[in-house]
């Protein structure tokens, strides 16, 4: 992808070096040499910095403000009545589903296709049976690992059977079956529309300009927001839910298509152009070719995103192994809720695997594609259909009920002797019920208080400012978006929402920076987490909530411990790259003038890291909202109760409206923690 020239990196014989090393080694002189200048300190930094006095300030309003005032109420002349259009628009839907011609004649083919291919999905497995199903799967990611007996081949394999293997011993065949003939409609679809789209941007810069502002808003709009528009069009139940996945899941996919088109190699496209290949041909044998591995990349998070997605619209009628989820959720059992959110993490780390070891595969020049592969797939078809063909003659297509082990009670049993003997009354810590309390009394508690507290103009005003850094765009944005929430009614309720996510983003950034920082400096730690960083990223947002429930037996810190595990891979793993890129020689240089390890931490390769640590905060910000909301269904409140009470009960108007405030909030803390566009280059150079 084309990019303006960085002024930032200058290049030198010893590769990329940042200007600003100069800068952060001449500091460091300063604090080991006797007798130099002491650098400027933090007060002279701030009078130096017109916007950081500027937010001081507007800060210091708010605080007076809120101690003078004490109400930060949204005032009633300026709300507006959202849900009542709403709910009239909500009948309209239901009283002329059958009748008016949108229906008739474009959505109602729509559902009819989705509904139709996911059952007919869903019978071919059935078909197949459960040995022919797991035969399919073993085969299809020993093939993806290069086949034969490659180590890498082997271990896919394995995973793919001790995937299905204990699926079926859960006793979560049948659902696990009705989840996968869903993804598998979903992820076919989702990767061809965001192929197509990711032409488009790849290959036209006018496409390019105008996907990329609907890409970047819909990264940051939490899943549930996607829910609620479709149940308006097509009700509850599977179109819905295909529909919402696709939309969900495509963006990946397109965008990684066009980095993979816009990167490729100029010198094999102008090899090919000088041979007299035309557009077209250019297209397929050389742009495509080299985009590979970025579209493999693509295909992979949109299977995971698509899984996501799958697993949560269980409550509009999504079916499978989402739906075990949210009943056991619904009625706090952890032991009815563990067995489908173990299946889930298996499909999602056998997804995973094999999609990765594909990729693997296509960066070994080596490897190349398996010998004879043109006689290994007609193999595998042939092995499939008799294992299906055994089960049909064996009389065991289902999966055996004597085969299944039980473990809900078992758990449940653990789950009691937690809240009983560590969750209040541990000598010293308290215990978890005790930390969930104290959590909540403590720090979410006076953060709401003071946001409910603080005039809505300086609320205003504060984010303005906040904003002022990445631009007036966002400035615009973050004050609509907030003045949004306040006319729709929704001002204190969301403030409770936003408390939540700050007291999770805070916990986040803390452990992800200090688990970042360490991961970096000693590579053994980074070994140590990185499977464990591996397996917590697969895993759907859904899956989160079962573990705090044990723990913390729901309410507002359940739904910020589950936000903060969800968060803290990408924040970790950011902030490990963003330390290890350093120029070596910056930090050489600082060490070759005496300055010791946590000088050379905070005066090197913090400040250098910097951008790496403002896209961190950012994807925290995300990822964080994203759970907080989910939350809402273990005791969170709040916005996340709204939604799930109005798509439970059918109450559009009030699901609708706190869809709209969330979207709002994303918008808002997307915009306030975005770095800049030379900061956030200089994070991925």
């Amino acid at each position: 992808m084309s990019a303006a020239p960085n002024p930032v990196f200058q290049k030198t014989d010893q590769g990329p070096r940042d200007a600003g090393a100069v800068d952060d080694v001449r500091t460091a002189k300063t604090d080991v040499s006797d007798g130099a200048a002491p650098a400027p300190g933090p007060w002279a930094r701030l009078v130096g910095n017109p916007r950081a006095m500027l937010l001081v300030a507007a800060v210091l309003v708010a605080i007076a403000s809120a101690a003078v005032t004490g109400s930060g109420a949204w005032p009633a002349g300026l709300t507006v009545d959202v849900r009542s259009p709403l709910d009239d628009l909500n009948r309209w839907l239901v009283d002329n589903r059958t009748t008016h011609p949108l229906f008739l004649y474009f959505l109602l083919h729509i559902s009819n296709t989705a509904e139709s291919s996911v059952d007919g999905v869903f019978s071919v497995l059935e078909s197949l049976g459960f040995i022919g199903v797991t035969v399919a799967a073993v085969l299809i990611a020993w093939y993806a690992g290069g086949a034969g007996l490659r180590r890498r081949a082997l271990r896919t394999a394995a995973t793919a059977l001790a995937t299905f293997a204990v699926i079926g011993l859960l006793g979560m065949w049948e659902p696990a079956m009705e989840t996968l003939a869903l993804m598998v409609v979903a992820v076919t679809v989702s990767a061809i529309v965001g192929a197509l789209l990711g032409l488009a941007a790849g290959l036209s810069d006018r496409c390019q300009r105008v996907l990329r502002p609907v890409f970047d808003t819909m990264q940051v709009l939490p899943a549930f927001s996607y829910l609620l528009p479709f149940v308006l069009l097509f009700d509850i139940g599977i179109p819905s839910v295909f529909v919402a996945t696709v939309i969900y899941a495509a963006p990946p996919m397109a965008r990684l298509t066009a980095l993979g088109l816009r990167g490729a190699d100029a010198a094999a496209l102008e090899a090919s152009a000088s041979l007299g290949a035309s557009s077209w041909q250019r297209l397929v044998t050389a742009r495509l070719p080299l985009a590979r591995k970025q579209m493999l990349l693509g295909l992979n998070q949109t299977i995971m995103m698509c899984l996501s997605m799958v697993v949560l619209a269980s409550m509009i009628g999504a079916g499978g192994l989402g739906d075990e989820i949210f009943t056991a959720l619904s009625t706090v059992d952890v032991g009815l809720a563990l067995p489908a959110g173990i299946a889930v993490v298996l499909l999602a780390i056998w997804l995973d695997r094999t999609t990765a070891a594909a990729g693997e595969q296509l960066e070994d020049p080596a490897a190349g594609r398996p010998a004879k592969w043109w006689v290994l797939w007609p193999g595998i078809v042939a092995a499939v259909v008799g294992g299906a063909v055994l089960g049909a003659v064996l009389g065991r297509k289902e999966w055996p009920e004597a085969w299944t082990v039980a473990i809900s009670q078992p758990v449940n049993t653990v789950v009691d002797w937690i809240e009983r003997e560590l969750g209040s009354g541990v000598p010293v810590l308290g215990g978890t019920l005790t930390w969930s309390e104290g959590f909540a009394n403590w720090v979410i508690n006076p953060v709401r208080d003071a946001l409910l507290a603080t005039p809505w103009w300086a609320l205003l005003l504060v984010a303005g400012v906040l904003a002022l850094r990445t631009g007036w765009r966002a400035v615009v944005t973050v004050v609509l978006s907030l003045a949004a929430i306040g006319a729709m009614g929704l001002w204190d309720r969301s403030l409770d929402t936003l408390s939540q996510v700050l007291a999770a983003l805070v916990v986040t950034l803390l452990l992800g920076f200090a688990i970042g920082i360490l991961a970096a400096r000693v590579a053994r730690v980074e070994r140590v987490i990185r499977p464990v960083l591996d397996i917590m990223q697969t895993m759907p947002q859904f899956i989160y909530l079962i573990p705090v429930i044990a723990l913390f037996s729901g309410g507002r810190t359940a739904a910020v411990a589950a936000a903060v595990v969800y968060a803290l891979p990408a924040v970790v793993r950011i902030t490990t790259q963003g330390i290890r890129q350093i120029d070596p020689s910056a930090l050489e240089a600082a060490r070759s003038l005496g300055a010791g390890t946590g000088q050379q931490l905070r005066q090197v390769q913090l400040p250098l890291a910097r951008p790496a640590l403002q896209l961190a905060v950012n994807q925290g910000v995300v990822l964080v909202l994203a759970i907080v909301v989910i939350g809402g269904m273990i005791g969170g409140g709040a916005l996340g109760v709204d939604v799930v009470r109005g798509l439970a009960k059918g109450d559009l108007g009030l699901g609708m409206t706190a869809g709209i405030a969330i979207v709002c909030l994303g918008l808002l803390l997307d915009r306030i923690s975005q770095p800049s566009a030379a900061a956030k280059e200089r994070a991925l150079v």
